[in-house]
């Protein structure tokens, strides 16, 4: 009783919960990843290197934009289907909270609607760098698409198991072929 009227009155510190980052936390059903890269496998690009993959960026909303192809910046419909990583970045590290980082990502998508989409300089990579360089995410304007490959294979976390094994078990499956063949041989 005590401890309830404590509350009431505000008196008591309650544990914070996960925190929702101002929306939303992820969910995965729905395909919601607000301040979020998501990540999926582009399929045998993937099978062959399983850290090259297609990117796109999710509004606060949660809603993914992505550099899907020449001049097109799909919304809430990623290229090569659902995501199966996601690296979820902190608001607190974009200098004009919500307000900059939906800006950023729309300003992002805005001028990828006007590239040619080019798979090894100018690709869905690049829109998610531009869109951190725009918010000054972390306090850097030097995005680029190694620097994403990399941190979203540090940082990311698979959806579920079956993410996981979408990404890794074609190429687990075509490394055994070679084996099998080159030791036959």
């Amino acid at each position: 009783m005590e401890d309830e009227a404590e509350r009431k009155e505000g008196t008591v510190n309650m544990p914070k919960a996960f925190p929702t980052y101002g929306a939303m936390d992820v969910d995965h059903k729905r395909c919601r990843y607000p301040y979020c890269i998501v990540w999926t496998p582009i399929p045998v690009l993937t099978w062959i290197l399983p850290i090259i993959g297609h990117m796109g960026i999710a509004m606060s909303s949660g809603v993914i934009r992505d550099f899907a192809g020449p001049y097109f910046v799909s919304e809430d419909c990623m290229a090569f289907g659902n995501p199966t990583k996601y690296w979820r970045l902190s608001l607190e590290k974009v200098p004009g909270g919500q307000a900059m980082y939906d800006a950023a990502v729309s300003d992002a998508s805005v001028e990828y609607k006007g590239h040619m989409h080019n798979l090894c300089c100018d690709n869905c990579h690049s829109h998610v760098a531009l869109a951190l360089d725009l918010m000054k995410y972390n306090k850097s304007m030097s995005w680029n698409m190694v620097k994403l490959c990399f941190l979203m294979l540090v940082h990311g976390k698979y959806v579920s198991f079956i993410g996981f094994l979408k990404t890794w078990l074609p190429f687990l499956i075509m490394l055994g072929i070679v084996i099998t063949m080159v030791s036959v041989l």
